[in-house]
């Protein structure tokens, strides 16, 4: 049955069996893996139900849409991840709003997010984005370039480097979603001997999660397989 003819929890509780699966088959610890609801484009009604269901975490990536959703929805503990591309024009209401920036590729948005981060807040958590295949059209730091990255991160008392963040270009076979997962998570261990506190591996969405969870990932993302087709699809 596919998504748009499931009701909210039915598909719900898809997404999450197949997150415990795919824990299962990596041997992995059920609760390792940390489920991103990614809520672009879906109205503050399918959020509510969604953190009725137990959901805490949500992405956007749209910040004018996702400061007004906040509004609607203060009443509610919900931790926002920013995933979207970052325009130097939005930096602040990202600084000021969100509790993760997910999608940071380069040091002229870390000295901003850094400089308009409120003071009465806590430090930013801050993920890396990684542009695994070289993709022109796509966000992202180039894997040479993630030393230099992370640095300036961790120089910055109002931000705290927790990982790295990727979204690959789209592969049928499950062996290569693996290996390629697999790439970035070696990317994070080499890392993690100057940074030790880093600790969260964003990768896998719909179609690849079990072979990220394979590969190490504590945080994977889905939209529609959650909430059903965009208004905007």
């Amino acid at each position: 049955m596919c998504a748009s003819n499931q009701n909210p929890q039915t598909r719900f509780q898809a997404v999450k069996r197949r997150m415990r699966g795919a824990c299962e088959v990596a041997r992995r610890e059920i609760g390792s893996v940390k489920l991103l609801a990614v809520s672009k484009r879906q109205p503050t009604s399918a959020i509510r139900l969604l953190h009725g269901l137990g959901q805490r975490a949500f992405g956007e990536n749209y910040v004018d849409e996702a400061v007004e959703k906040m509004e609607a929805l203060k009443d509610l503990d919900i931790e926002w991840h920013f995933i979207g591309p970052i325009q130097s024009n939005k930096t602040r209401l990202i600084a000021e709003h969100f509790d993760w920036a997910q999608s940071i590729d380069r040091e002229k948005i870390v000295r901003r997010l850094a400089a308009q981060r409120p003071e009465a807040s806590n430090p930013l958590n801050v993920l890396i984005q990684v542009n695994l295949d070289d993709e022109a059209q796509k966000a992202g730091c180039h894997p040479k370039d993630l030393p230099k990255l992370a640095a300036a991160v961790a120089a910055e008392p109002r931000l705290c480097l927790r990982g790295l963040m990727a979204i690959p270009a789209p592969r049928a076979d499950g062996n290569d979603q693996q290996q390629v997962f697999e790439r970035l998570a070696a990317m994070m261990a080499e890392l993690k001997i100057h940074h030790p506190a880093m600790d969260c591996l964003s990768a896998g969405m719909s179609a690849d999660l079990e072979a990220a969870i394979a590969a190490g990932s504590t945080l994977v993302r889905v939209g529609t397989d959650l909430f059903g087709p965009r208004s905007d699809s």
